[in-house]
């Protein structure tokens, strides 16, 4: 059964924006900003906007009743098809809008979930949509039988409408079923993938959508990835070699787009696309410097970390965007409260250099300052010793030797207690030692 036909498409059709402003709800100059881009990248004509401060929902309708009869009006006079409001609604509050204004209703998730349906390019990304969909779907399905009720479930017609809602909710947690157990085998497999990786440095690029993530990665390594001026752009992951300068090699992966108030649903559909960003060493946060809420975007980011478990990874704030004339009233403000946030622009290139010499500077706080000691018969150490970390000395004590170097943390675990000694000096490295400089005592 193809669940996603059960969604009307918001393609091509004439909305009206709706949003219910909250105390809670971070300040915005324009509250149904966002919501406008939504729209637009789901091809829908905007022909009027309403907003409504409330201390907290209207258990029934979500507005009050005053805003009810006002956005009926509203509907009628632009002779909109569609009502898109930028809240989460209940079922029954879903019902009791389209009652009192006689078009259909989609709440903030059912949109974001019909842009990724119409933006998911992979066979996982599809998958993990239909889930979202059906899991979102399924305590609607009575809504979406009521146009049986207004034209044919009459006397008569009671049975077998109530029978086919059953049907259909047996279907829809079947396929729910089916498709959690392949998404988690995929899961399962791009982890061992991300795994399997780990003999490099991996850095991994997040933030609110559209920020430029995916420009970012094609300017640095050239990956020829799709890059649009859109919401949503991006789902599925790609992960490219970057040649950063004075370092080396490392891979750098993109990753879908963070919004305020991302679906939980969307977050655990995802997890298998998001595994780079779990196993990643370095977090790139890339934030766009010309918008207006880009304060409120880097909060929102750094939510969803803390919903996938890694807001303790260390991260990097790379503020895009700075040649765009707009950004310069907004950029002091985000430097001020970040002020080790590298500023950059994707497009042009500016501030590239000093994004290479900070990336290269974070991925080295992973490595430790330390010194291991074992038997001198134990050359397969001390070869991994040389190709995985940076030999600073060696000196020898008869029959043992102690290699001063530094090495990725993740390297140091896989030396067995039984095989060597290792002791962490700081983090720094000491002033007038050279790299591979041997020791040796008599």
């Amino acid at each position: 059964m193809q669940e996603r036909d059960r969604f009307e498409s918001v393609a091509s059709e004439r909305a009206v924006l709706v949003r219910v402003i909250l105390p809670e709800d971070p300040q915005e100059i324009d509250p149904l900003a966002e919501l406008t881009g939504l729209a637009t990248t789901a091809q829908t004509e905007v022909v009027g906007t309403l907003t409504q401060r409330r201390n907290k929902p209207d258990p029934g309708a979500y507005v009050g009743k005053g805003k009810l009869e006002e956005l009926a009006s509203m509907v009628k006079l632009t002779e909109a098809d569609v009502v898109i409001f930028d809240n989460d609604l209940t079922p029954g509050q879903t019902r009791n809008l389209e009652k009192g204004i006689n078009v259909k209703v989609i709440d903030r998730t059912e949109l974001i979930l019909d842009i990724f349906a119409s933006s998911a390019q992979t066979y996982e990304a599809r998958l993990a949509v239909e889930l979202a969909q059906l899991e979102y779907s399924l305590p609607r399905l009575k809504r979406m039988w009521t146009h049986l009720s207004r034209y044919n479930m009459g006397i008569g017609m009671r049975g077998p409408g109530e029978k086919q809602l059953e049907v259909d909710r047996r279907l829809a947690e079947k396929r729910i079923h089916d498709l959690k157990t392949e998404l988690a085998g995929i899961e399962k497999r791009k982890a061992r993938q991300v795994a399997a990786r780990s003999e490099q440095m991996t850095v991994s690029l997040v933030g609110y959508t559209n920020a430029g993530k995916s420009t970012l990665m094609n300017a640095l390594t050239d990956a020829g990835v799709m890059a649009e001026d859109k919401l949503f752009a991006t789902l599925d992951t790609r992960t490219r070699r970057w040649q950063l300068p004075n370092w080396g090699p490392v891979l750098l992966s993109d990753t879908v787009g963070f919004i305020r108030d991302l679906p939980h649903r969307l977050i655990a559909s995802f997890k298998a696309t998001l595994e780079e960003a779990r196993q990643a060493d370095l977090l790139l946060h890339v934030a766009d410097a010309s918008n207006p809420s880009a304060l409120n975007q880097i909060t929102a980011v750094y939510q969803v970390l803390t919903e996938l478990g890694i807001e303790e990874k260390d991260t990097l704030l790379v503020v895009n965007k700075i040649d765009r004339p707009e950004s310069v009233s907004y950029l002091d403000a985000i430097l001020n409260r970040y002020p080790h946030a590298v500023a950059i622009s994707a497009f042009s290139r500016e501030g590239f250099e000093k994004l290479a010499m900070s990336v290269s500077d974070a991925l080295s706080r992973s490595f430790l300052d330390i010194d291991v000691e074992f038997g001198v018969e134990n050359g397969k150490l001390m070869a991994f010793l040389a190709a995985k970390g940076e030999v600073l000395s060696r000196t020898y004590h008869g029959e043992r030797v102690t290699i001063h170097c530094r090495l990725a943390e993740k390297y140091v675990g896989r030396i067995s207690p039984e095989e060597a000694t290792i002791h962490r000096r700081s983090q720094q490295k000491r002033k007038g030692e050279e790299p591979g400089a041997i020791e040796e005592v008599a």
